[in-house]
């Protein structure tokens, strides 16, 4: 028990419900590790406590952005400054502690960022596949899940004191341009609408079910045009990405559209590199005009880690730091990871490049956001939602399962000629499994990793499965430099069947780290060929790689009878791999990039047209604008059964063309068919022009199985840059042997039939589109009246 005197100089009514401007005796009750803190001069572990006297910031009755403006004002210049970088100083004296904004939570918690600790209770949390394994699936149930999952287990950590922040900066949703892209396995994939449902179901399930109270915050980035680290010299950290305004429209721009106005992300991430001249981070129409006004952002932008030095240091944008602070916080930036604004803010104000009014803006965005985290509600632990979340929580078997799911639903069958696959356990006597990603844990991980609750590697995972198991490396880690063939082929000759484990890891692709090559690296594939020489039978190679690899060699050769590819599977990996193999999980994923040959090489990766120009040579980029010879297709994927797709029924009916008769079409530029403005036929107009597609599966057998249904619209012809096909949408159907379901599309012609102008406008042609699910299975639709 604590008796006090507490006194209200704003002579407000105090919380105890004495009059106004008295002194008032309160009893309260505080926990001893409370008092200890605050007899020994710290910061109470939450604000707001109990017995407080009332300020308008603790009331929960309070719009939150005047909650967050009343704290605001109370702060003093110093104390505001102190608040803009990623480590942001207590308060003490109003209660408020310090924060840690920068946490990551790409497919698990991580050990990257300042948020999290794993030294307490908790020293695992669940590691799920690598985002481009996931995408796979091309199922949103599983990546909501997955956002969800680490979601809960951030809230959890924090609950029990391994948290200092709950601003969770994760999903990567850039497009994944250039298959060199050292990051680009953290994205889900290269096609804008895949990317746009990814980041809506991860960010709902990260943030929670509630907008006014988040479990976590999520944040979208790197906006925007960000795909490329370091090649031949050229680094993110200056490089200026020209682009058009018709590819910022049409494939740069969608993914975070969504992610904000879909998902309600309460932040985006501006990138390092330059689009146009501008910085992403000092760019006022990009940030303010289109994050906050076009997309109705509510929450805040935060910086890459020190691109706000880089804007200075590295691209020279503004002559000073002073000038650098104040442009990129006028422009919309708000939360600099780094401290440059805390360094440089107090002298950017008294030589009057900013004013205080500028700050204010950029508090009360960031402290909204703690505010929906409940950060000024009492004790997290009464937090209704989430309050009981505890250690429990982590490492479930809920969420183990999840791994597991995930990264089997992911794994993508490349080829299985004769039947090879699966494997019957009774026929198998001895296996060699081969390769260094084969007992590699961290061959699972990709980047972005926290240490996984359990770690299932190739090697393990079959020994569950065979009881003669017989491992040789090959090479001593991806790069093989030096191939031990001779003992691999010797194993190879001594089993009853070849499981060669290979690919690529970190060494290869990684942030700050482009391909050279989209060959396996080294002696890889002169060790593959050997041993497949060798061999009884042919040889099963499976690949963990996070981007695409020219595999050609593989796709021709006889004696390699199956290929896998495997991503970085996550903790489970090496048990997922083993139940695809022997036909307990029968193979559903496809691919959600294009696999380019070697030849690829030679496309610029600074060059960010997406469309082809054949009249240069230029191939184009993604499966909607390449031009050129694939390894393997976009959504390509095999299965242990024969499924049929048919498109049953779709089209605009006779009240729905009539809708676009009152509207002024324009001709095309390029001579083709007239137009129609998605602006001008307005949000009421593209609702009623909603239709139904109705496609027909069937799984013909022999297994039971999931299939993923991928829709494509193509215009009659490619021409004025449109795309060659597009994708419309997607459904995950699990059928058993024999059955037969029917899907249902919602297409949108004002978002799935719309394409991109030159100057960005999006339009829908006034002629036909053609709607399929096989390219020789197509239904007409028409926009004549």
């Amino acid at each position: 028990l604590c008796l006090h005197v507490v006194h209200s100089p704003e002579r407000k009514k105090l919380a105890m419900g004495g009059a106004t401007g008295m002194v008032v005796l309160m009893v309260t009750i505080i926990p001893a590790a409370l008092l200890h803190m605050v007899s020994a001069g710290g910061t109470p572990p939450f604000s707001c406590w109990p017995g407080a006297p009332y300020v308008r910031f603790c009331d929960q009755r309070v719009p939150v952005e005047q909650r967050a403006a009343d704290l605001v004002a109370r702060l003093t210049l110093a104390e505001k400054v102190s608040q803009l970088g990623d480590v942001a100083a207590a308060v003490p004296r109003l209660g408020v502690p310090a924060y840690k904004w920068w946490s990551e939570g790409l497919h698990g918690l991580s050990m990257w960022g300042k948020g999290m600790h794993f030294t307490g209770a908790v020293k695992q949390v669940t590691s799920f596949p690598q985002v481009l394994l996931t995408t796979a699936s091309f199922d949103e149930k599983i990546w909501y899940f997955i956002g969800q999952a680490i979601g809960v287990e951030a809230r959890a950590l924090y609950n029990i004191g391994q948290a200092e922040g709950l601003t969770i900066w994760s999903p990567n949703v850039n497009i994944y341009r250039d298959p060199r892209w050292g990051r680009g396995h953290e994205t889900p994939g290269e096609d804008p609408i895949t990317v746009s449902k990814y980041a809506v179901a991860f960010v709902r399930g990260l943030q929670g079910p509630s907008p006014t109270t988040l479990q976590t915050s999520a944040c979208c980035k790197h906006a925007t045009a960000y795909d490329l680290d370091d090649w031949r010299g050229t680094v993110r950290y200056s490089f200026n990405a020209r682009v058009s305004p018709q590819d910022l429209a049409d494939t740069f721009n969608p993914p975070f559209r969504s992610c904000v106005s879909e998902g309600q992300a309460s932040c985006v991430m501006c990138a390092y590199t330059s689009v146009n001249g501008v910085p992403a981070c000092a760019d006022y129409n990009l940030l303010t005009k289109t994050f906050r006004g076009e997309w109705g952002l509510k929450g805040y932008v935060a910086s890459d880690c020190d691109a706000i030095a880089l804007v200075h240091d590295g691209q020279h944008f503004r002559p000073t730091p002073e000038d650098t602070v104040a442009t990129t916080l006028k422009a919309g930036m708000d939360m600099n990871c780094g401290n440059y604004t805390q360094v440089h803010g107090m002298a950017a104000l008294r030589q009057g490049k900013m004013t205080e009014r500028d700050v204010d803006k950029t508090l009360v965005n960031l402290f909204s956001v703690r505010m929906r985290l409940g950060h000024f509600n009492g004790d997290p632990r009464s937090n209704p939602l989430y309050g009981h979340f505890g250690a429990n929580d982590v490492c479930s078997p809920a969420h183990k399962n999840l791994a597991l799911h995930a990264a089997e639903s992911g794994i993508v069958l490349l080829k299985n000629d004769a039947g090879i696959l699966p494997l019957r356990r009774w026929t198998v006597g001895s296996v060699a499994v081969i390769g260094p990603n084969a007992n590699d844990p961290g061959a699972l991980l990709g980047n972005y990793f926290g240490p996984p609750c359990e770690t299932i590697t190739p090697l393990r995972g079959l020994n569950g499965y065979v009881k003669d198991v017989r491992f040789e490396p090959g090479c001593i880690d991806t790069a093989c430099w030096s191939a031990a063939t001779g003992k691999a082929v010797a194993v190879a000759r001594s089993t009853d069947h070849v499981i060669l484990f290979m690919g690529t890891s970190h060494v290869q692709e990684e942030e700050g780290r482009d391909r050279t090559s989209l060959l396996l690296p080294g002696q890889q594939q002169s060790l593959i060929e050997a041993v497949a020489s060798a061999a009884k039978r042919p040889v099963i190679l499976v690949l963990l790689t996070g981007g695409p690899v020219d595999v050609t060699f593989a796709k021709f050769n006889p004696k390699i009878g199956a290929i896998v590819w495997a991503g970085y599977p996550g903790q489970a990996g090496g048990l997922a791999i083993a139940k695809v193999l022997f036909g307990e999980h029968n193979p559903s994923g496809r691919l959600p990039v294009t696999w380019y040959p070697e030849e690829y090489m030679r496309v610029p990766m600074t060059d960010m047209r997406m469309r082809a120009d054949p009249a240069t040579g230029y191939p184009g980029r993604t499966y909607r604008f390449y031009r050129g010879p694939t390894v393997y297709k976009f959504g390509y994927g095999l299965s242990y059964s024969r499924f049929s797709r048919r498109l049953a029924a779709s089209g605009l009916a006779g009240h729905q063309k009539s809708l676009l008769a009152g509207l002024t079409s324009t001709a095309a530029a390029d001579g083709g068919a007239s137009h129609y403005d998605v602006e001008e036929v307005g949000a009421e107009r593209c609702e009623q022009l909603k239709f139904p597609a109705v496609v027909e599966v069937e799984n013909h057998g022999p297994m039971d199985g999931k299939h993923s249904v991928l829709m494509f619209l193509r215009w009659p012809n490619a021409t004025g840059g449109r795309p060659a096909s597009q994708l419309v949408g997607f459904q995950s159907q699990h059928l058993e042997a024999g059955e037969k379901a029917s899907l249902t599309f919602d297409v949108s012609p004002c978002e799935h039939l719309s394409r991109a102008r030159e100057d960005g406008k999006m339009v829908i042609d006034g002629a036909s589109h053609f709607l399929f699910v096989d390219e020789d299975d197509e239904a007409e639709i028409s926009f004549d009246a």
